[in-house]
């Protein structure tokens, strides 16, 4: 079977190995569809601030075998994988900090989400790693489940209201779910700040106010001019700059939120007031991942159709394209979420 990964800086490979031994508990999956993530591209060209190294974590697809022990699933079954998962049970799931579970960065699929099949472990199967997905939902939307979920903690944190006024800084596709989603959940106006034209159109037609070229105009002064001078409730850094967060920071009003989505990379330093974050009472709020919960949610949004999730995925390429399918997410020209299918 054919599957993919990092060759070196860069560059990727699609690989022939062998298919995953199947255990007890186990399952095997043939890969169906799965969306290629910022992570993913951070790991390929970048230095990423999170232990896995395994491309492509937002895998849906069809059951091909089950371990001799699997009672709840069965051959032909159409399912949407999580790759980590908690273990519920210890001090920080107790907590609800799920993805601070010492488990959760350990559990992973085999080889990765990229591959023609992946085996899906004992621990992920019998802790909600796996769903069922009705009919209604296709294997593409399946394979955004995932993400949608990561940006619905974050939301979920922001605790946002219909009076806010809420700024997404790095609209690529992450940015736009959020988009999407604080607009479901019914914020009062969304900035899009970037400085991707094409991505800035792209969040005008999925409902932003403004979509700010943070390269050409004065952001700050542009929002705080179209919210009474406040600045916004909540900002959503939906990017790995440490320049955007810094920016966040200056268009938040005084007692609101920024929320830290984009994952840095490693050894990121920023120079910080923080005199002026303790005066403005200014709330920093990272969010890393999601859980099981926030999995469900996504998928309830995706299937009834609350969420248009289809809309923003712009590309499909075959998985023995997948180096030129990170290279055409990579460089964002013209796309949005990019989907490989097998």
């Amino acid at each position: 079977m054919k599957a993919v990964f990092i060759k070196e800086p860069n560059q990727v490979s699609v690989n022939d190995i062998p298919s995953p031994k199947i255990g007890g508990g186990d399952i095997l999956v043939k890969m169906k569809a799965c969306g290629l993530c910022g992570s993913d591209l951070e790991k390929v060209y970048g230095s990423y601030g999170v232990v896995s190294n395994r491309l492509g974590h937002e895998p849906a697809g069809e059951i091909i075998a089950v371990g001799r022990d699997v009672k709840d699933f069965k051959v032909g079954d159409r399912v949407f994988v999580h790759h980590h998962v908690p273990c519920y049970s210890c001090h920080y799931c107790m907590h609800e900090d799920y993805t601070m579970c010492p488990d959760y960065q350990k559990s992973n699929i085999d080889p990765c989400g990229l591959a023609e099949i992946f085996l899906v472990p004992e621990w992920n199967v019998k802790r909600e790693g796996v769903i069922k997905l009705p009919d209604a939902i296709s294997f593409e939307e399946a394979a955004m489940i995932e993400p949608l979920a990561c940006c619905i903690r974050a939301i979920n944190k922001a605790d946002i209201i219909d009076i806010d006024d809420v700024a997404v800084i790095g609209v690529g596709p992450a940015g736009m779910m959020h988009i999407l989603l604080a607009k479901a959940y019914g914020a009062k106006s969304v900035f899009a700040l970037d400085i991707n034209q094409f991505r800035l159109d792209f969040a005008k037609r999925m409902g932003a106010k403004l979509a700010i070229d943070t390269s050409q105009e004065d952001a700050v002064k542009t929002i705080r001019d179209a919210t009474d001078g406040r600045g916004v409730d909540v900002a959503i850094v939906a990017t790995s700059s440490t320049k955007a967060f810094l920016q966040a920071l200056e268009l938040t009003r005084s007692g609101g939120k920024v929320v830290l989505f984009g994952v840095p990379p490693k050894g990121s330093t920023a120079q910080l007031d923080v005199n002026r974050i303790f005066s403005n009472e200014i709330r920093l709020i990272p969010s890393l991942a999601a859980s099981e919960i926030e999995t469900r949610q996504a998928l309830e949004l995706i299937r009834s159709k609350r969420i248009d999730i289809k809309s923003i995925i712009t590309h499909r390429f075959s998985l023995k394209r997948a180096a030129e399918a990170i290279k055409c997410a990579h460089e964002a020209k013209d796309a949005m979420k990019v989907v490989v299918t097998s």
